[in-house]
């Protein structure tokens, strides 16, 4: 966190992408949204030589609300990876403790640049498939110390990860990805906060499939981990 708080990260996750999302039922139905997210998960370093950090909810909600941002939602991840110019394949490595060591990060950072070059996609270009997202979630309200993850599509509609809540907060491995989404989105063009979009029951359908969010970064950030560790798994 020390080192992103100090700008130590790759420029090209300074410029945000535009992800299209709209709702066809419910209260919002018809509506469309513009959301800005970054182009691929949050990473140490330069545009020639980076490393993207897993986090825990504590450190995530803490960075994005620094620099004015939210964490998706599932319905968000279904967008950007839907709508990104490169899906990468997922590369899961063996279960274990060391699914948390640096070792970790390392190897598995490793293998996603080589399957970027591989295919020839380009920094500042959207990018998914590489990893799970921590996200928010109304599960995070009766799950309290839990941290909430999903994703690691292996194609539209096709997530490694379901919607899980089973890790405390304080958890983190190399299989997760912290995904940027700014604080502002256009709504049939007019600029609008995601959280009051979230908060209210006319317009939360547009980015959420769960029904209205609170997001309340700092009082997710500020949740301790009261549960053990779990085994890793994805359910």
């Amino acid at each position: 966190m020390t080192e992103i708080s100090k700008g130590n990260l790759p420029e090209f996750l300074r410029k945000l992408v535009p992800v299209e999302v709209r709702c066809d039922s419910g209260a919002a139905r018809n509506l469309e949204a513009t959301i800005f997210v970054t182009p691929d998960y949050l990473a140490i370093g330069s545009d020639s030589d980076f490393l993207r950090i897993p986090m825990n909810l504590h450190t995530a909600t803490t960075i994005a609300g620094r620099f004015g941002f939210v964490l998706p939602t599932r319905k968000m991840v279904d967008a950007i990876y839907l709508q990104s110019r490169y899906h990468l394949v997922p590369q899961p490595l063996p279960a274990g403790p060391q699914m948390r060591s640096t070792a970790y990060y390392w190897n598995h950072n490793e293998l996603i640049k080589d399957q970027v070059h591989a295919i020839g996609a380009r920094l500042g270009e959207l990018v998914s498939g590489d990893k799970k997202d921590v996200v928010i979630s109304n599960r995070l309200a009766t799950h309290v110390g839990h941290i909430a993850i999903y994703g690691w599509h292996r194609g539209a509609g096709e997530p490694i990860q379901p919607l899980s809540t089973v890790h405390g907060a304080n958890y983190a491995d190399y299989s997760h990805g912290i995904r940027l989404i700014s604080e502002w989105a256009l709504i049939n063009g007019k600029l609008q906060s995601v959280r009051d979009i979230l908060r209210d029951p006319s317009t939360a359908g547009i980015l959420s499939d769960e029904g209205p969010i609170e997001v309340n970064s700092r009082l997710l950030a500020a949740q301790l981990d009261s549960s053990p560790i779990a085994p890793a798994r994805s359910d």
